[in-house]
């Protein structure tokens, strides 16, 4: 899940500059790239001859652009095909690193992959599947019960029609299997085709992804056991792009180097066991530059924070983000 897109042009690694000032590569050291896709940041990284990176993306086609990259950079640019909710597997010498950076939005070339179907312009059976996934978006539409849809579109699509909308699809699958075309059209139907700067299927095709991928579960556990990986002094950065993303970083990074609050009337209590230290509480944004030459980075955010304790009591973050993780339990149905 590499990169956000300008899709009437080419692939750009957004808020590469940021990224880039924030983990310092030019002090040299080994960087994880967990999102590698089209290998943006991963080759900014590798511009110093004193840095390593070891990449992570679950789309087979990375594959192809990592081995250019290898032969470019020898010796210095590893690749594994894996989920980044096993980063802890890969391996790594982990005193040397020095950041690990995620970046939760689509490529061009993911977009406009037919096979993935990602597109609400793609033909014929549904997928959505970005690699090591367990089911499509096919057997979500065409199997799930209506109240299971209505909350997969509800809670990841933030979708206020999302009950017409599951009716609608189960009338329909009682007719035939729903393929792409037809999922717009129900959508469309059910929103009396108004025409929006938003494409009417942007909100579920955007739940459907996160359901099929376990984008939330992915991203949960990809923050728990980087933090365990990672030595203390060194940069977790995330760049994310829709609000549900954006909460749980948002909450990792600011709970867990926050002082904690007992009363209003009382001074806030110390907390020994803080993970991180945050130059910035808020998220940097793109440049009004950036936005201009790559639309699609409008709704990026960049978050970081700077590891200071090897406590790992992640119980808290867990909770607070357990129905999520619930809704996307919710395929063991199929």
């Amino acid at each position: 899940m590499n990169a956000t897109i300008n899709l009437e042009k080419e692939h750009f690694p957004v808020l590469l500059d940021e990224l880039i000032s924030i983990i310092s590569p030019l002090y040299g050291g080994s960087f994880i790239d967990c999102t590698f896709g089209n290998g943006g940041y991963s080759k900014k990284i590798l511009e110093n001859k004193s840095n390593k990176v070891f990449a992570i993306d679950r789309d087979l086609k990375s594959l192809k652009i990592a081995e250019k990259l290898k032969k470019q950079f020898i010796n210095r640019l590893n690749f594994e095909i894996n989920t980044f909710s096993k980063i802890g597997n890969i391996k790594i010498e982990k005193k040397n690193i020095k950041a690990i950076i995620f970046d939760l939005g689509y490529s061009l070339s993911q977009i406009k992959d037919p096979t993935k179907g990602l597109s609400f312009n793609h033909k014929g059976k549904l997928n959505m599947k970005m690699g090591l996934n367990n089911y499509s978006a096919h057997e979500v539409i065409n199997n799930l019960s209506e109240d299971s849809l209505i909350k997969v579109f509800k809670t990841f699509g933030e979708e206020k029609m999302s009950k017409k909308i599951a009716k609608k699809i189960i009338i329909e699958r009682e007719k035939k299997n729903i393929l792409n075309e037809d999922l717009v059209k129900i959508i469309d139907e059910v929103k009396k085709f108004r025409k929006t700067k938003v494409h009417n299927s942007t909100k579920i095709f955007q739940s459907l992804r996160i359901f099929v991928n376990k984008e939330i579960s992915e991203l949960i556990y990809g923050l728990i056991n980087s933090f365990k990986i990672l030595p203390t002094g060194s940069i977790i950065a995330v760049i994310t792009f829709h609000s549900i993303e954006d909460k749980i970083v948002k909450f990792f990074f600011r709970h867990y180097s926050e002082d904690k609050k007992t009363s209003r009337y009382l001074p806030d209590q110390k907390s020994p066991n803080k993970l991180f230290k945050l130059i910035k509480k808020k998220p940097i944004l793109p440049s009004l530059s950036e936005i201009s030459k790559n639309p699609s980075s409008r709704s990026a955010k960049l978050r970081y924070g700077i590891k200071i304790n090897n406590t790992n009591n992640f119980e808290e973050f867990l909770n607070k983000f357990k129905y999520l993780i619930e809704i996307e339990n919710l395929s063991k149905k199929l």
